[in-house]
């Protein structure tokens, strides 16, 4: 990608606004008691309403009807502390919890075993038989959890040797078709060039991209696991971005090469991507380093205000530290061509970043915890719409 403050040199402060306190997770020692208050009531109804040894009076029209066959009324005076009992219930676990119980839970440890598979091909630039590897993966990964792949491909120049090369992006579609739908995306290809690196003499090797690359591709990999066993509210379109970071710097328009592509033909696809209309699109960038921190990247708040702010809104109510509400660098990424056409885009990227384009960009400069915090916020996003 390329950017317009390379440095955390300018720090806006956004006005302190009323944010109220989420709702205390109840432990498990509460819902073990909550559960047993439950048992107990459903005990006493039964014996209430229990008919052994206890001769009912009947009007004789209805002798007819067989003592098996008899069952009490739903809203007896006995069922009526039950009903009271679970409405108490229900309030003292509150909103927040209950739309918990509902949500997946995101593995950081998993997605990180997918971030370290992706490094085990090594560099993945654009236009090698890596890349294609990776591809094939991500297909056949999507293949075992039976969601369909859809490649988006095209031949485009590259940018450092002038050669025609076959870019594809990957389109996995989830859940109902049309409506409002939520995108997520993330660029599986990798620097072919370490021109950051302090060695002089290596700053013509390819790049491993732990964190720029496979951090992002990783967390989508499992969200998709997690979609696979309890399907999402709303379409899903998970989209694997080829050809970013390819580009040339101080020249934009060489990177970000899939993204721009896929912004101009979505609708000429076909399939669920271009049944629906996107509601907002998150963009997941460098987001495994150990010490993460995602500000609001400026084009997502400047281009998509609410949109941006609802996603850093929600971080917050989740308590999840990484992600810091106030203005970061401009960053040219894949979401800037969706916001060129409308589409509300967050990019989540911690640009703050000294391994970037260096050979250091390897695993061991990556978290589980920080993966974790991105998938729990997306989770949360697609679960929770």
């Amino acid at each position: 990608m390329w950017t317009f403050h390379t440095t955390k040199t300018a720090r806006f402060v956004l006005m302190p606004t009323a944010v109220r306190e989420p709702l205390p997770v109840p432990t498990a020692s509460t819902w073990a008691r909550v559960s047993a208050i439950i048992s107990r009531a459903i005990s006493r109804a039964r014996r209430g309403s229990s008919l052994a040894g206890r001769p009912i009076s009947r009007p004789a029209r209805q002798r007819l009807i067989s003592d098996s066959d008899w069952r009490p009324p739903l809203f007896s005076r006995r069922t009526f502390p039950l009903l009271a009992m679970v409405l108490a219930v229900l309030s003292f676990v509150g909103r927040d919890t209950l739309a918990a119980m509902d949500t997946p839970v995101f593995s950081g440890e998993r997605a990180m075993e997918l971030l370290r598979d992706q490094c085990d091909l090594g560099p993945r630039p654009m236009g090698t038989p890596e890349l294609e590897a990776l591809r094939v993966i991500i297909e056949e990964h999507a293949r075992d959890l039976d969601l369909h792949t859809v490649r988006d491909c095209f031949e485009a120049t590259h940018p450092m040797t002038g050669e025609t090369v076959e870019i594809c992006n990957l389109v996995v579609s989830v859940g109902p078709r049309g409506g409002d739908r939520l995108w997520l995306g993330a660029h599986y290809d990798t620097r072919p060039v370490a021109d950051r690196d302090p060695d002089p003499a290596r700053r013509q090797e390819p790049i491993i991209g732990a964190n720029d690359g496979a951090s992002g591709v990783a967390v989508l990999l499992h969200l998709l696991e997690i979609m696979s066993v309890q399907a999402p509210p709303r379409g899903v379109d998970v989209i694997f971005f080829d050809g970013e970071d390819a580009g040339i710097p101080r020249d934009p328009g060489s990177y970000c090469l899939g993204s721009q592509h896929l912004a101009e033909t979505w609708r000429d696809m076909g399939g669920p991507l271009a049944d629906g209309q996107p509601r907002g699109m998150i963009l997941l960038d460098m987001v495994g380093e150990i010490d993460l921190r995602i500000p609001m990247e400026r084009l997502s708040l400047v281009r998509a205000p609410a949109w941006t702010r609802e996603v850093f809104s929600r971080a917050e109510r989740l308590g999840l530290a990484a992600f810091v509400p106030e203005p970061g660098p401009a960053v040219i990424d894949d979401h800037e061509p969706f916001l060129r056409i409308g589409v509300p885009a967050v990019d989540l990227i911690d640009f703050d970043f000294p391994q970037w384009h260096t050979l250091a960009d390897t695993p061991d400069i990556c978290a589980p915890e920080s993966l974790g915090q991105v998938g729990e916020l997306v989770v949360d996003l697609v679960y929770h719409p």
